[in-house]
């Protein structure tokens, strides 16, 4: 049985997708999600999930190995950070070298980087000019959105097209291919 971990600081979209998607898997289970902001409707979705929380200071994410212990106590396999907006500390990347997957709203290169999230990644893709987007599944390492690339899928930007709109597309492509492509890098290991 591989165990997952999710990070995620907001809303939990993606993250409840996840949950609902590896409720049924034999051999992959959503074991702990894990928030650095004590109210972020991700903790209250994974409980009414049956899924365990527990959120964290900046200090307890950066300053200390407590986040580590967590995640080993539970016998956690893997990483997910689903809409989670900060860095990784190095610790934790090496201690799950290879093993934290990530989303990114945009076809990595482009629109990576710090401050590259959410709405800023869409509304930046429509101030240039871009025909198409999409999103990138990648792993972790220790800049932002760097690690190896796993995924993508594109969707094409209209000329009429908002960063509401962009935003829309966006997340059809990540519900429709986040979950399975976990499953996918998962069982190949």
């Amino acid at each position: 049985m591989h165990r997952i971990a999710i990070f995620a600081s907001g809303s939990g979209t993606n993250a409840e997708r996840i949950m609902q998607h590896f409720a049924e898997q034999p051999d992959i289970m959503v074991s702990l999600v894990l928030s650095n902001k004590k109210e972020a409707p991700v903790l209250e979705k994974a409980r009414k999930a049956g899924v365990e929380t527990r959120s964290f200071s900046r200090d307890e994410f950066y300053d200390c190995n407590r986040i580590l212990e967590v995640l080993q106590d539970r016998k956690i396999d893997f990483v997910v950070l689903a809409g989670f907006m900060w860095l990784v500390p190095e610790y934790l990347i090496k201690a799950y070298s290879d093993r934290i997957i990530n989303i990114h709203p945009a076809l990595l290169p482009k629109f990576g980087g710090k401050g590259m999230y959410g709405m800023n990644v869409h509304r930046a893709v429509k101030e240039a000019g871009e025909t198409e987007s999409g999103i990138t599944i990648h792993l972790v390492n220790e800049e932002y959105d760097k690690g190896r690339v796993l995924f993508q899928a594109a969707c094409k930007i209209e000329e009429n097209d908002t960063p509401e709109s962009i935003a829309a597309k966006i997340h059809s492509l990540e519900y429709a291919n986040f979950p399975f492509q976990i499953e996918q890098f998962i069982s190949a290991q």
